[in-house]
């Protein structure tokens, strides 16, 4: 896998360190980014992060003052979908270098006397010519395909601005004014299908910010463990722990931070795969934490009987976690907090500040009151920098590396309403899914793989009879950020292999396919 730094913003209410704080000379020396609401804004401050340099994340609305006290060596503004929303005008004299990226390059433009109009939109690859700028610098090749996403397009360049970069259909698709060091680029560099955004990237934040990369997983997990210990004071924390990645680091980052003022539930929701409680075992046995077991499996599938709509069984789901999560809360001496491993694509796709894709059961499906409050240490790191910090914490190959399980678990691989025959065979054909990758030598090679069960019958023949079968559909996919995602292309012996076992060993099963959608346009659930 891809070797990464991390990147980790804190657990204030504007995702950064006060800047009252002492700060160590990696963090003095950092990148402001100013959000425009863009689904994209995260995975900018994560790109910067990779190159080892400390940047935060504020609103756009920030104001002069504040950044003035923040005090930049260099400011990006994101794109976003609200051609309304504005910054400062003193951002731009701030002495410090900035760059405009898609929607923050067309404000730039109009704020300093360009024009921006709705013209000749693009969405997706397109084919970009460069011209010779310091924020080209070491891209040898002249025509290079790019991502963009917009309806408009700046028309006019303001005064003492040059095009560095043009497509076919946008003629200053890249602009410079090198004198201030002010750069606008009308596509996305942050996005793994711009060819050499990193690069550019690196070009603004090293060479034209002239930041050093200092900043070390070290400084991550101590600023951590630092910001716990300050939130949770000599409160105890419930935590539950599923066995995946992201609630194991969680356990041992709270493990480190509080010790015994941590208290671990497992719950049994009905909903889990195949043989879930090894997980569990090899947890406690690796970070030496008691974990509360809880079988509510009979509570939460009541609570779904006929419920079909995924939305409402991930709220569902939210809610009866949080109810046992109360009564074991009120077991335990002078609990607060409810420890969750939320990450940033769940937020995301959560519809935090943005449109609604699905509701995840830790984010939307929380009950709006709570006895207990929440604290969600890596709820802004993506699941490759999840699993980095992981690593570094001294968790097992075998736990950070498990491929994701959704916290609502069979449920959303149940489409439709959910029976104890679904679950059942469901199960069968995602252990034996998962068995035969490991068998191949594919596990790791995927990120992420599991089985589907459809709400469809197919006709098909079982020992020379006619059988009327359900359907499994079977998804993998390859991806680091799990913002994006490519399905991953297995061979047709294995699939076919996978395919004839599923059929031969699950007596429900007449039919087997193989889900080949990316994301977007697709989720990487079916739910």
């Amino acid at each position: 896998m891809k070797q990464l730094f991390f990147s980790l913003f804190f657990l204030s209410a504007a995702l950064s360190l006060s800047a009252n704080q002492p700060q160590s000379h990696a963090q003095s020396q950092r990148i402001l980014i100013l959000d425009f609401q863009s689904q994209y804004s995260q995975l900018i401050a994560r790109r910067v992060r990779e190159l080892g340099a400390y940047c935060e994340l504020h609103p756009c609305s920030m104001s002069a003052d504040a950044i003035r006290v923040f005090a930049p060596q260099g400011i990006i503004l994101s794109g976003g979908p609200d051609s309304t929303l504005s910054v400062t005008q003193d951002v731009y004299n701030m002495g410090c270098p900035v760059l405009g990226i898609c929607y923050g390059m067309q404000l730039m433009a109009k704020d300093l006397g360009g024009a921006v109009q709705a013209k000749d939109a693009e969405f997706g690859h397109t084919q970009l010519h460069i011209k010779p700028s310091q924020l080209f610098a070491s891209i040898e090749t002249e025509q290079l395909p790019v991502w963009m996403s917009h309806n408009d397009q700046v028309t006019q360049l303001p005064d003492g601005f040059e095009a560095i970069a043009h497509t076919d259909t946008c003629p200053h698709a890249a602009m410079a004014n090198s004198e201030r060091t002010l750069y606008g680029l009308q596509f996305h560099p942050e996005v793994t299908n711009t060819q050499h955004g990193m690069q550019m990237l690196k070009n603004f934040v090293i060479g034209i910010c002239n930041i050093e990369p200092l900043w070390q997983t070290a400084d991550i997990i101590e600023e951590s463990i630092t910001s716990i210990r300050e939130q949770i004071g000599t409160d105890h924390v419930l935590l539950a722990v599923s066995g995946g990645v992201d609630s194991s680091v969680v356990a041992a980052l709270l493990h480190r931070a509080i010790g015994d003022q941590l208290h671990c539930v497992f719950v049994d929701n009905g909903l889990l795969r195949f043989d879930e409680h090894k997980a569990i075992d090899a947890l406690k046995n690796k970070l030496g934490i008691d974990v509360r077991c809880v079988d509510a499996s009979e509570q939460f599938l009541t609570a779904l009987q006929r419920v079909t709509e995924p939305e409402q069984k991930r709220k569902i789901i939210g809610h009866q976690f949080i109810a046992v999560f109360e009564k074991e809360a009120q077991k335990i001496p002078n609990v607060k907090w409810l420890g969750q491993g939320t990450i940033y694509p769940d937020i995301i796709e959560s519809a935090v500040g943005g449109a609604t894709i699905k509701s995840h059961h830790n984010v939307g499906g929380l009950p709006e009151k709570m006895q207990l409050k929440l604290i969600e240490p890596i709820k802004s790191l993506f699941k490759d920098e999840v699993r980095k910090v992981g690593v570094a914490l001294g968790l097992s190959h075998e736990i950070v590396y498990r491929h994701p399980f959704p916290g609502p678990g069979l449920a959303i691989r149940v489409l439709g309403e959910i029976t104890p025959d679904a679950l059942h065979a469901l199960r069968q054909a995602d252990a034996i899914f998962l068995e035969e990758l490991r068998t191949h030598d594919l596990y790791d090679s995927v990120a992420q793989a599991f089985a589907v069960f459809l709400p469809v019958k197919s006709v098909g023949v079982k020992g020379d009879i006619r059988h009327y079968g359900n359907v499994i559909a079977l998804r993998a996919v390859n991806t680091t950020d799990f913002m994006t995602a490519n399905w991953a292309d297995l061979s047709h012996e294995f699939l076919t292999r996978v395919a004839n076992r599923i059929i031969n060993e699950v007596s429900c099963i007449s039919r087997v396919t193989y889900d080949i959608s990316s994301k977007p346009p697709a989720t990487i659930e079916w739910e």
